[in-house]
């Protein structure tokens, strides 16, 4: 999750930054759905953009902003690192290894993580990607509604058996991870760039086709017009079921659409789907617990924002905020994987005080994301250096869920993700646990062993992640 602070209006706390400012030095930026106000920091003199200006920028917002100082070396020389990501990686090496940064502090483009927060803009092929890593077999588990996947017949359970730049040189996917692992794919599917095209071998349904696919710009709809909202009747009952793909912007209309039907038929029993969303605002996050929330008092805290001794002006809360298509949700199931991450952490921590063992985690452990960041501008640069800067609690104040939620939830199920069933279907393993869940059936709890990141995963079933990933991928875990 991040935080934005923005020096020409007062804090906005989210779980990223939206928009950019300054005047070609350096900014720091912070959002939040809290309507917060946080002081401004003192820009940091830079004299430009060479590979030491950016460095010596990077060291400065780490020593002002980091939630752990004490692990940052006291003066290490930039000189040996010849990208400001692998100094960034030296910097937080020992944090790293504490298990509390895996990877979390980063750099990144501001007009690329802009576009993405503000509309989910990104270019690829619109599918989201898991691999079996004994079988070494690559299956689609989600296709984007108005990208160029899907309209080419690719969909949830299709597999990809090759791939290559055209049919003459295809290379099977088997031999692409026995060489590379995940990243042999991820090398051979090519850059995030419009325009990029790859011939797929693909079985879909049991027919075998090969087909040519070309990256394009596309926005990613949060919430799938397909099956991202419905209700569903099981055992006489009716229960609500919204599928959240990631916190941006444009989610909010669309949870609200869900919540006003769900409202209208009088549902208290819910499925939250959130089995690959890596994150995203925490202002959507409030939202989402507000709409959950109904039977909440104003009074009661949904999560608390806590930075470093010398940032505690930045500290803020939300309380849950009665909505006009808020329910009182009674039961809960949360379907999670270890591709859940951060805001939805937030979302599933956060009723954990108020619901008890009538919220239950459904699936497997989450990833184990307890902290945030800000966003740090070098506007000039086209730099953001996401950093970790303030831990995330719910209302009891628990929040130390670095090894994911499984062991903090009073109320579990293990389920699989079958991806031979459409998502929101009763007949898929995770839909149907949860439904037996909130029908009061008992159940296997998950174990809850740790993980280290987001591409390893104690299944053999693992969301494909590049070594470096984009901002959509990040937040879209396994999307291409």
């Amino acid at each position: 999750m991040k935080r934005r602070i923005n020096r020409a209006v007062s804090a906005i706390v989210a779980l990223a930054m939206m928009s950019a400012c300054g005047d070609g030095g350096s900014s720091t930026t912070a959002s939040s759905g809290t309507g917060a106000t946080g002081a401004a920091p003192t820009p940091t003199p830079t004299a430009g953009c060479t590979l030491r200006d950016r460095q010596n920028w990077a060291a400065g917002v780490l020593n002002e902003w980091y939630l752990f100082p004490d692990t940052l070396p006291s003066n290490l020389d930039p000189s040996p690192y010849t990208t400001v990501s692998d100094y960034i990686d030296a910097l937080t090496a020992t944090a790293r290894a504490q298990h509390k940064d895996r990877y979390f502090t980063y750099l990144t483009s501001i007009a690329t993580e802009d576009a993405y927060y503000n509309s989910g803009s990104s270019a690829g092929f619109g599918v989201r990607l898991t691999y079996d890593t004994t079988a070494r077999r690559v299956f689609v588990v989600e296709a984007f509604e108005g990208a160029p996947a899907l309209a080419a017949g690719i969909d949830r359970g299709t597999e990809i058996l090759a791939v290559g730049t055209s049919a003459s040189n295809l290379q099977n996917v088997s031999d692409l991870i026995a060489a590379s692992g995940s990243q042999g794919v991820v090398d051979a599917l090519g850059p995030s760039t419009a325009g990029t095209a790859r011939v797929l071998k693909v079985v879909t349904g049991g027919v075998t086709s090969t087909v040519t696919v070309t990256k394009t710009d596309y926005s990613l709809t949060p919430v799938s017009s397909r099956y991202g909202a419905k209700i569903i009747t099981d055992g006489g009952q009716k229960f609500g079921y919204v599928n959240l793909r990631t916190f941006i912007n444009t989610a909010d209309p669309a949870l609200r659409d869900a919540f006003t039907t769900f409202k209208a038929q009088g549902i208290t029993n819910v499925i939250v789907d959130l089995r690959y969303n890596g994150g995203g605002l925490v202002s959507i996050a409030d939202l989402f617990g507000d709409l959950l929330g109904g039977n909440r008092a104003s009074t009661d805290a949904f999560e608390y924002l806590t930075f470093r001794p010398e940032k505690t002006s930045n500290n803020s809360s939300h309380f849950f905020t009665q909505q006009p298509q808020s329910i009182g949700a009674m039961k809960i199931a949360f379907i999670g994987t270890t591709g859940t991450a951060s805001a939805s952490e937030i979302l599933i921590n956060g009723f954990v005080p108020y619901l008890h063992a009538n919220a239950a985690l459904i699936g497997t452990n989450t990833y184990g994301k307890p902290v945030g960041q800000v966003a740090i501008d070098k506007s000039a640069c086209d730099d953001r250096l996401r950093v970790i800067a303030f831990a995330v609690q719910n209302g009891a104040h628990q929040g130390a869920y670095y090894d994911g939620l499984a062991p903090f939830m009073e109320a579990s199920c293990s389920a699989s993700d079958d991806y031979t069933y459409p998502l929101g279907d009763a007949r898929e393993a995770s839909v149907r646990s949860a439904l037996d869940f909130l029908e009061g059936k008992v159940c296997s709890r998950i174990s809850s062993g740790g993980i280290s990141t987001l591409s390893l995963k104690a299944e053999p079933q693992q969301l494909v992640m590049p070594d470096r990933p984009s901002t959509m991928q990040r937040e879209t875990p396994g999307s291409f």
